[in-house]
């Protein structure tokens, strides 16, 4: 059922969302013996994937839903924000006090309304989904919701009609939507080998799938602030990872730093460090994939200009 889902999300989005490029890189290839595409995500509408899935959960809601609520560190409020606009709905999104100030004022550049939380990003959920339990509101999830992940697996499609093969897949790991959706549909359709990269500063979801269950662990300051953060409770996502997943691994601030600035500097294209994510894990594993046709998501742009600066 699983691929036939994020076909139908495929076509339900189709109008709102870009189909985005897939780039050759000839520097990741020259350093690995392996033939390396690159999926410009960070070119999406609203500078990253989530948008996939916020658009294709809001407009899988009913036509008497007039509201939602979401809680996210800014890629997510984004995506939210803009799929409401499309759907015709108002949107409230819950943000934790370490969000980067940039995403905000693009969530709030979007139309949404804006309620500060203090502490990590799952408080922030917590405190969203009280609210729209008090006030009988949907809460879309930045994960776990079955049609945020159909959204996501909307780049395995993308994926799959570009390129003849996909024997690697490369992307970055969080609350586990996005390598849920797009591993989960080149895993059942091309056999694709799953690897997911997270930072060390904030590896729940890694950690969880070593232990078996999902941890409660704090997480570090991180480059790679898109997917910082804990993993609900339920998540449908961490089983869903734990059948995807072939090869989870970590990558230090240094490691996101280097990946950060190749791509900007070889590829001239803007990343934020969760995209550099899976760049990083490609390079610290590089040795393995001689031969293989390998997919890397670039899956998200917005980053601050101070930390920008700060990297390059």
């Amino acid at each position: 059922m699983f691929p036939s889902e994020c076909q139908a999300a495929a076509q339900r989005i189709a109008p709102y969302v870009r189909h985005t490029p897939v780039e050759y890189s000839h520097v990741l290839s020259e350093m690995s013996g392996a033939r390396v595409h690159l999926k410009l995500e960070n070119l999406q509408t609203t500078g990253s994937f989530k948008l996939r899935g916020a658009t294709n959960a809001l407009l899988s809601l009913g036509d008497e839903v007039t509201a939602v609520v979401a809680a996210s560190s800014g890629n997510h409020g984004m995506a939210v924000a803009h799929a409401a606009q499309i759907a015709g709905m108002a949107a409230l999104i819950f943000v934790p006090e370490t969000a980067d100030p940039s995403k905000i004022e693009g969530i709030e550049a979007l139309g949404a309304g804006i309620m500060r939380v203090e502490g990590d990003p799952v408080l922030a959920e917590a405190a969203a989904r009280r609210h729209a339990d008090e006030n009988g509101i949907p809460y879309i999830s930045p994960y776990n919701d079955p049609h945020v992940v159909a959204g996501q697996g909307t780049l395995g499609v993308e994926l799959a009609a570009d390129l003849e093969r996909v024997d690697v897949l490369f992307a970055s790991l969080g609350g586990g939507g996005l390598i849920s959706g797009a591993g989960g549909y080149l895993k059942a359709v091309r056999g694709t080998h799953v690897v997911a990269c997270s930072p060390a500063n904030s590896a729940v979801m890694h950690e969880s799938l070593k232990a078996g269950r999902v941890l409660d662990l704090p997480s570090f300051p991180t480059l790679s602030d898109g997917t910082a953060g804990g993993v609900e409770p339920g998540a449908i996502t961490f089983e869903l990872c734990q059948e995807v997943i072939d090869d989870s691994l970590t990558v230090s601030e240094d490691e996101i730093r280097v990946a950060m600035r190749l791509i900007i500097g070889r590829h001239h294209t803007l990343i934020e460090g969760s995209a550099a994510v899976a760049v990083a894990g490609f390079l610290q594993t590089i040795n393995r994939w001689t031969g293989k046709d390998i997919a890397i998501i670039l899956c998200g742009a917005n980053v601050d200009t101070r930390v920008l600066k700060s990297v390059l």
